[in-house]
């Protein structure tokens, strides 16, 4: 697990997102988690930009999260909407 990224930061984000803690299925949990790590991977790259690996693991994070985000439109599109909004991912 990566540094910046304690226990405690992890169940809070589920908490929040997830519903529970312990809620690490949810889909809206696990888009939250991928937007955390896509923030701190983005403002790594703007400090190095020769990190060809850490940007390979940014682009691998940000197709996960497009995946969720599609299933979770097709599921529950009320759902989608209020956890963009909530995220500010999209404009």
């Amino acid at each position: 697990m990566a540094t910046y990224l304690t226990q405690d930061k992890k169940e809070e984000i589920f908490a929040e997102y997830g519903g529970a803690s312990k809620n690490t299925g949810s889909i809206e949990g696990q888009v939250a988690l991928f937007t955390f790590r896509i923030n701190h991977l983005s403002q790594h790259l703007r400090e190095n930009k020769k990190d060809h690996s850490c940007r390979r693991s940014l682009l691998s994070l940000v197709g996960k999260r497009k995946k969720l985000l599609t299933y979770l439109a097709k599921k529950d599109i009320q759902q989608y909407r209020d956890l963009i909004e909530k995220l500010g991912i999209r404009k």
